[in-house]
């Protein structure tokens, strides 16, 4: 996705042409505003003060309940926020789970690759430019839709997830959790010329340097601190993997809890997800790290409840990262999700066996029970009588995390038993798309005579440019196979 920094001045515009070949992209194009209600999205002309030259769009649900949660989803450099809403995912769980989602919009009036400030001070401070503008549409928001105040989120990929690390260090009195995608840690870089160090390179600071530059962000601040979200691609050319590892250390400091993971399990999409618990056992920072990706926004095309988005550039085909960012947040909690019934948890649920597209549980009987409720990694998977259930359509290669509950005979739904883990067998299917320029530099893929051949069975995939984009499918691990029509 370009560098994340160029602005107005030849200097820069330097500096935005070399970083070009290195993101793989060589034009620059002014971006064409979204449509009116382009799938429900709308835009909000006066939203109020507006220092940092923002454009506002939002969408909300019809029946969107009062003290609701509200999304701030922040899209990246030469996007729009119609792009964002289209292909992020943000519209089916506000749908799903009952929110509203702002998108804010910058232009090449602010940055000519349309990219938000993340750098600047003067734009990404408290009460100062862009960020303040960001702070001003949840103000508008949450005042229409009776907002609950303290589920206010906000996630952004690449130069928008750099904004997103500074606007968590800048306000964490106003947003209880972020979630940074391919983007930098908070504070990183406060110039231009400073930025490229903080994409390309290991800042080579302690946790508690990292955390300083978010408590500096705020001084004074007691409340607090938001729960924070990290996706990486490993194969990351525009923003190193090290960044990370830095917002990790980063935010892991200023909650005060180490670097030493509490929990690892192995997500859909070659993804590894480290959790890192606060005092009360509950995760307070949460690395994904996703193998094989480029720069972008893991998404996950389908209709399966963990899948959500549509490929697209900068939208890649390995997860859906706001489906487990949600979850991660709490947004899928229904408030009545195991109240009002008085069963006890049932114990001693085990995994008895599993194959490359099922898993099979068994669990100990509670007197009372007229049913179960079983969860797959939070949404239900069945309602079986007995203590057994066969979980079917999995994926091959994959980790699942189950828990179940006890339904008396007026329905009412009792206390989840604690979460066991189930790894299908088989080798997971791993699909990636993205340019043919970028295929070739994450190591998929190989050029010669100006033609770009897919490594393992060495089909043509066209020329050798940033104009062509191809789906490949990793089956076994190394051999890539064109998988344009479905993965």
């Amino acid at each position: 996705m370009r560098s994340l920094t160029p602005r107005g001045a030849l200097g820069r515009c330097v500096l935005a042409a070399a970083f070009a070949l290195a993101a793989g992209l060589t034009t620059l194009s002014p971006l064409a505003p979204p449509a009116a209600a382009a799938d429900g999205l709308q835009q909000v002309t006066d939203f109020g003060p507006n220092p940092g030259n923002l454009a506002m769009y939002e969408y909300a649900p019809a029946d969107l309940p009062a003290d609701a949660p509200l999304v701030v989803a922040m899209h990246g450099c030469t996007q729009s926020a119609s792009d964002y809403h289209s292909h992020s995912g943000w519209r089916k769980f506000a749908d799903a789970w009952g929110f509203a989602v702002v998108y804010p919009q910058t232009s090449a009036a602010n940055n000519s690759l349309s990219c938000f400030n993340w750098f600047d001070p003067a734009e990404d401070t408290r009460g100062r430019g862009e960020a303040a503008s960001v702070v001003q549409m949840v103000e508008h928001a949450a005042a229409r839709y009776g907002t609950d105040r303290d589920r206010v989120f906000v996630t952004g990929l690449s130069a928008g997830g750099g904004m997103t690390s500074n606007l968590l260090a800048a306000y964490p009195d106003v947003f209880a959790g972020g979630a940074v995608n391919s983007g930098l840690p908070a504070q990183c870089a406060t110039s231009v010329s400073a930025a490229s160090g903080c994409q390309y390179s290991d800042q080579r600071l302690t946790p508690e340097q990292w955390g300083d530059k978010v408590r500096g962000s705020y001084p004074g601040y007691t409340g607090p601190w938001p729960r924070v979200a990290i996706w990486q691609g490993t194969a990351d050319r525009t923003v190193a993997p090290v960044n990370g590892t830095e917002l990790r250390d980063q935010w892991t400091d200023v909650w005060g809890i180490g670097q030493t993971a509490s929990g690892t399990r192995t997500l859909p999409g070659g993804t590894t997800e480290t959790t890192y618990d606060d005092s009360t056992g509950r995760p307070a920072v949460a690395l994904f790290s996703v193998a094989g990706m480029a720069h972008g926004l893991a998404v996950s095309p389908g209709s399966g409840a963990d899948q959500c988005g549509s490929t697209g550039t900068y939208y890649l085909n390995h997860i859906c990262s706001s489906y487990y960012t949600g979850k991660f947040w709490g947004l899928d909690d229904a408030p009545d999700d195991g109240e009002g019934g008085t069963l006890p948890a049932p114990a001693g649920l085990t995994v008895t066996g599993t194959t490359d597209t099922g898993a099979s549980l068994s669990w100990s009987a509670v007197n009372g029970a007229a049913s179960y409720a079983v969860y797959r990694d939070g949404t239900k998977a069945g309602s079986p009588t007995g203590t057994a259930f066969t979980d079917t359509g999995l994926s091959a290669g994959t980790a699942y995390r189950y828990t179940v509950a006890a339904i008396d005979s007026s329905g009412a739904e009792g206390a989840r038993s604690g979460a066991v883990t189930a790894t299908t067998t088989g080798a997971a299917v791993k699909c990636y798309t993205a340019t043919n320029y970028h295929h070739v530099t994450a190591g998929r893929a190989h050029h010669s005579g100006g033609y770009t051949y897919a490594n393992g069975s060495g089909q043509n995939m066209g020329l050798y440019n940033v104009f062509v984009t191809h789906t490949l499918k990793e089956t076994p691990p190394g051999y890539f196979v064109l998988a344009d029509g479905g993965c």
